[in-house]
């Protein structure tokens, strides 16, 4: 008997050993089928002026740590110099990369800031042969780069549909981290639609793939051996991996390089608002029933947007027939849009859907900033805060409206919202604030109890926050 149960036992243990074997995912056939489009890329930068090794090893990435004593810090220092500097009067700054190959007439993908700034671009491919690249076009907005070597035949990669992803599914990383070619690398998606800072125009794959300097620009497959992203990111204490990286959609990169193929630059689909998150207080403030969609705090002078009608304190529901859950979620949207393209955008307007129709344009290079200035001071005991009037200039910019907060009494309404000496207050309540005098009469009225939107403008940009006048106030 006791023989029957351990042989069961046992029978159980190696089947579910069986189970788990079946479960996970077999790399080894997609890494031998999809190497060889994977190339390590070099760059080569005259520098005007010595470097000590130190900066230059901060320049090389960010975050890049290279520990003492190992073959690569002896290896940089013989080629970058120690110390105060290579004795000559140009040096040459390097750095390493990954891209991948995806015409067989050598067109190549990598990130923007691996060539960035380049004199020479070497590419090594998987037989060793090394070629040199020149950059049709790079994208700084989306860090994509198309480059092109001269070569026939080349083993291509298959583009695959980022947006079939879902959170949980297995991938694989193939590149040069640090310099070892070929390294692959596997985990999962962590989430999707991640937004990072300086990168508004691209909503991020997250994964858990180790992803060390090295590997931007080279692709990360899915389990049927598509390119689904291109690795670019990492978040990093150290320097090194972390268990956060970040690649571009396959989607946002083709676009960039059909673009850089026609005409070597990228346009891209400007609205003309500025946004923000709509956290649950704000919601609360405009009676949403929960947190979503973005929150149109400025609408720019001449933009697309102010013809289409569109006004601070809308909430975009969606674009292009695109739900907007999330603020982020917007800007990816616009700038992919063809310039000149009729779009259906849904809003909320106090507390009424609406549908407005827009005509995307051109993203303009930067915006004018806006500046405010100082006359007769007055205040305001009920909230905390003491407004002074703009002046001409100032009140034109910012469509004849608005106050300078020149006070805020520590523990006051004002300062538990958030408000700062040097806003510019511009609504209270959803009602545009005109000058010092308006702005007493519709303070005295403001509800107590309730939370009451603020449009102030900080910065060269304007924004909401939340209010909430208590009964002692």
């Amino acid at each position: 008997m006791l023989v029957k149960k351990t042989l069961f036992f046992l029978f159980l243990l190696f089947s579910g050993m069986q189970l788990q074997a079946r479960s996970l995912p077999e790399f080894a056939d997609l890494v031998e089928e999809n190497g060889k489009a994977v190339v390590n890329i070099s760059t080569r930068q005259k520098v005007a002026s010595a470097h000590s090794w130190n900066k230059l090893r901060e320049e090389l990435g960010d975050g890049l740590q290279i520990p003492e004593g190992s073959p690569f810090s002896e290896l940089f220092k013989h080629f970058l110099g120690e110390g105060g500097g290579i004795p000559r009067q140009q040096q040459e700054a390097a750095s390493l990369g990954s891209g991948f190959i995806i015409s067989e007439n050598g067109f190549i993908i990598t990130n923007h800031h691996v060539v960035e700034g380049a004199d020479e671009i070497l590419v090594r491919l998987s037989d060793k042969r090394e070629l040199s690249a020149k950059i049709i076009g790079s994208d700084k907005f989306s860090d994509i780069a198309l480059l092109k070597v001269e070569a026939s035949e080349l083993p291509v990669v298959t583009i695959g549909d980022s947006d079939k992803l879902r959170v949980g599914d297995w991938v694989l990383a193939i590149g040069s981290p640090f310099g070892f070619d070929h390294s692959a690398t596997a985990g999962i998606v962590s989430a999707k639609g991640r937004s990072l800072p300086r990168a508004n125009y691209v909503s991020f794959i997250q994964t858990d793939v180790a992803i060390n300097p090295g590997n931007s620009g080279g692709p990360l497959f899915n389990l049927d051996g598509e390119v689904i992203g291109i690795n670019s990111q990492i978040y990093s204490r150290t320097g090194g991996f972390m268990g956060l990286s970040f690649s571009i959609p396959v989607e946002v990169a083709m676009d960039v390089v059909k673009q850089l193929k026609r005409t070597g630059t990228v346009s891209r689909g400007w609205l003309g608002v500025y946004i923000q998150e709509i956290t649950h207080e704000i919601a609360q403030s405009f009676n949403l029933d929960k947190p979503v969609g973005a929150l149109v705090s400025q609408v720019i002078e001449y933009s697309p947007a102010e013809k289409a009608g569109f006004r601070a304190g809308d909430v975009i529901l969606s674009f292009n027939q695109k739900p907007i859950f999330d603020s982020s979620d917007l800007p990816p949207l616009v700038g992919r849009v063809p310039v000149g393209s009729r779009t259906k955008v849904d809003i909320l307007r106090n507390g009424h859907k609406k549908t407005l129709v827009v005509v995307i344009e051109e993203l303009p290079s930067e915006n004018q900033p806006i500046a405010a200035a100082k006359t007769k001071p007055s205040s305001s005991n009920r909230i905390g805060v003491e407004v002074i009037d703009l002046d001409a200039d100032s009140l034109k910019t910012l469509g004849r409206r608005g106050v300078l907060v020149r006070k805020v009494v520590a523990g006051s309404a004002a300062d538990q919202s958030g408000l700062m000496a040097g806003d510019v207050l511009l609504q209270l309540d959803r009602k545009n604030v005109k000058n010092v005098v308006d702005f007493r009469k519709k303070v005295a009225n403001l509800p107590i109890g309730r939370m009451i939107p603020v449009l102030v403008h900080r910065q060269g940009a304007d924004q909401f926050i939340v209010m909430k006048i208590s009964d002692n106030e």
